[in-house]
């Protein structure tokens, strides 16, 4: 049963511009294991823009924003296949288990200029 949709789309420049100007804020939006894994892409500030779709996009689907928990507590990780996953802590993953999500699933792209995310939340 689906229980939440969310999309978002960026400019990949926005996002570089942003981290550029202020680079503690990469931190503040990403985790330790985001920032490595887009370190080692061939565009890095594409893949980071890519994330921060993902965690608007997931906010979106749990239908409050991302007011109320912090843009960490919506990770991006990627498993062996390299397939994105999500990982929600602390307020986004109480938001989700009280939505009843059982199930995350996520779709990235990006090109020269923009990033998008489309998120599904499935429950039982």
């Amino acid at each position: 049963m689906i229980i939440g949709i969310g999309t978002d789309i960026i400019e990949i420049e926005r996002i570089k511009k942003a981290i550029q100007r202020r680079p503690k804020l990469g931190e503040r939006i990403f985790t330790p294991q985001e920032l490595e894994y887009c370190s080692t892409k061939g565009d890095t500030f594409a893949s980071l823009a890519a994330r921060f779709a993902a965690k608007e996009a997931v906010a979106k689907a749990l239908g409050s924003g991302i007011d109320g928990f912090k843009w960490i507590d919506i990770e991006v990780l990627n498993n062996e296949q390299g397939k994105p996953e999500i990982r929600l802590a602390n307020q986004a993953w109480e938001k989700g288990q009280s939505l009843g999500v059982k199930k995350i699933e996520i779709s990235l792209s990006h090109c020269k200029e923009y990033a998008v995310a489309m998120v599904v939340l499935l429950g039982g």
